[in-house]
């Protein structure tokens, strides 16, 4: 019994941190993508929605509202459906 409730508190603990970390991408990457595309001339929502697809899967934006896409190879490489670049 001991067994079980000490591998339910283990799976708990990874639970909720594996949640904190989610979450505070999420939140880092809403402000992170808002500077991004402060002053993009593609439609400001377009900008805001792939800019947070392309942090959610590289954990990282570029600094600035434009180029610096080296600071962040993963988000630099991720291409569009005709091979373009997907992140703003």
């Amino acid at each position: 019994m001991k067994l079980i409730v000490i591998q339910f508190f283990i799976i708990s603990l990874l639970f909720t941190s594996s949640f904190f970390a989610l979450s505070s991408a999420d939140s880092s990457c809403g402000e992170k993508c808002n500077v991004r595309c402060s002053k993009n001339d593609r439609k400001h929502e377009e900008c805001i929605k792939d800019c947070n697809i392309c942090c959610g899967k590289c954990n990282c934006v570029p600094s600035g509202t434009y180029g610096n896409k080296d600071e962040c190879p993963c988000y630099r490489d991720i291409k569009n459906s005709k091979g373009g670049p997907k992140c703003p």
